[in-house]
């Protein structure tokens, strides 16, 4: 009986190749020598042939997991490597891996034949080297990240995924309303007096995408996908499992029926932004209503390249990806609570002490104890709470995107525009003026 799984040797000594992002070729660690993706495609093509015809004939499902391991074995397949015989027990996603024993690459072809083939691949350009340095370098100038984390968090794992993506052409449409204000403040007297302007203002418009990319794994989380975007389009190729050697993959498990949801959330997104842009002018605005509607148009599949880290300390697990095209790594960190309030409290008690010292001779006495109380103290109270605020969200990369990136160069058609001028307001505020010296 056939094999279902194809190892990648090298025809001069039989080692193990693996694709090198730096070269673009398929390279042997054992004797050196190197192959285009197009030599090891023509090499390999009638195994690939036969092990996914061997695969879906349903002969490979010999072995039941389930009878021997129960429900533990659900859900799992098993594959006999063709270099050294050992059983290689995998997901039944699993399309790409590494046989632990003789250390061959092997690949699955019958997860990526007939319909689930992918139609593209964007190969890896960096390796695992250049993955730990990032790992590092996500580190750096990180104020509240506790110093132990940098020099003790060891890194568990670390692998190189080509993640199954869906990626979608839309088109959205909008339309969005808003409150908007615009105040003027002058003083007459012992008052002080705001003039407001109120306005309803309407937008609507659409917008078209291109290739918004959607995980399709359910193994794979969301946030740290959208954040490590985006990919470079340009070098998107045909799909050939030539590119697969020396890295895990996986088969979608997730349709594109179920992504589409969150490609239709990122397109809403990304239009509502856009048409908030628009209104402009105004002191502030808020969303009184929206509404959008998204029309999928075409669907590609492809595998994007994804480096995987998993780190532990002080026993908790930290999950950080990194763009394997691009190198741009995200994970979230954690937060000194120390440092946190230890800074929060000194910057808030310098400037409460410098205002104390700067306000009686800058205002000459003209300062009520109530704008007194509020520039003092809660004004460097809240000057403080701002800026370790921000030194927080340096720790906190990890975050869901909408489809902005991925806007053709059409860009946002705008079809309604509105600016109705609704009242105006009035109030006074008694202030506290000191007669002229004599």
């Amino acid at each position: 009986m056939p094999t279902e799984v194809t190892n990648y040797q090298c025809p001069a000594c039989t080692g193990p190749l693996h694709f090198s992002g730096e070269s673009g070729k398929l390279e042997c660690d054992y004797c050196g020598s190197s192959y285009t993706v197009a030599q090891i495609e023509d090499m390999y093509r009638e195994k690939e042939a036969k092990a996914a015809a061997a695969q879906n004939s349903g002969e490979w499902n010999k072995t039941s997991l389930t009878e021997d391991w129960g429900s533990d074995g659900k859900g799992m397949k098993t594959y006999s490597c063709p270099s050294c015989g050992a059983e290689l027990i995998c997901d039944e996603n699993t399309a790409a891996t590494c046989c632990p024993y003789c250390g061959n690459q092997t690949v699955i072809p019958g997860q990526f034949a007939g319909a689930l083939k992918p139609e593209y691949v964007i190969p890896f350009k960096t390796d695992k080297a250049a993955a730990i340095e990032a790992l590092k370098s996500h580190y750096k100038g990180k104020v509240l990240l506790p110093k132990s984390f940098a020099d003790n968090n060891h890194v568990e794992k670390i692998q190189g995924v080509y993640v199954p993506f869906w990626m979608f052409d839309a088109e959205a449409k909008g339309e969005m309303s808003f409150q908007a204000t615009s105040s003027r403040v002058h003083i007459q007297g012992d008052e002080e007096i705001t003039t407001t302007d109120h306005f309803e203002v309407y937008r609507s418009g659409s917008m078209e995408f291109e290739k918004i990319p959607v995980d399709a794994s359910s193994r794979m989380p969301d946030g740290h996908m959208d954040a490590i975007e985006p990919f470079d389009y340009s070098e998107l190729k045909p799909f050939s499992t030539a590119y697969m050697p020396g890295f895990l993959a996986d088969k979608y498990d997730v349709e594109s029926e179920e992504c589409g949801k969150r490609m239709e959330e990122r397109c809403s997104g990304a239009l509502a932004d856009a048409l908030s842009g628009t209104v402009t002018g105004y002191d502030q605005k808020s969303v009184t209503n929206q509404r959008f509607r998204v029309q999928k148009g075409d669907v590609h599949y492809a595998m994007l390249p994804v480096w995987m880290l998993a780190t532990r300390w002080n026993d908790q697990s930290f999950l950080f990806a990194m763009n394997g095209q691009s190198g741009r790594l995200v994970g979230d960190l954690p937060m000194d609570k120390k440092k946190y309030w230890g800074m929060f409290i000194g910057i808030a008690a310098v400037l409460a002490a410098l205002m104390l010292l700067i306000c009686p001779s800058v205002f000459d006495g003209s300062m009520d104890t109530f704008t007194m109380i509020v520039v003092c103290i809660l004004l460097p109270v809240f000057i403080a709470f701002v800026i370790v605020s921000i030194l927080r969200s340096q720790l906190k990369s990890v975050h869901t995107a909408n489809a902005g990136k991925y806007v053709t160069d059409s860009g946002l058609t705008l079809l309604g525009k509105t600016d109705t001028f609704i009242r105006t307001t009035v109030t006074r505020r008694k202030i506290h003026r000191e007669p002229p010296k004599k």
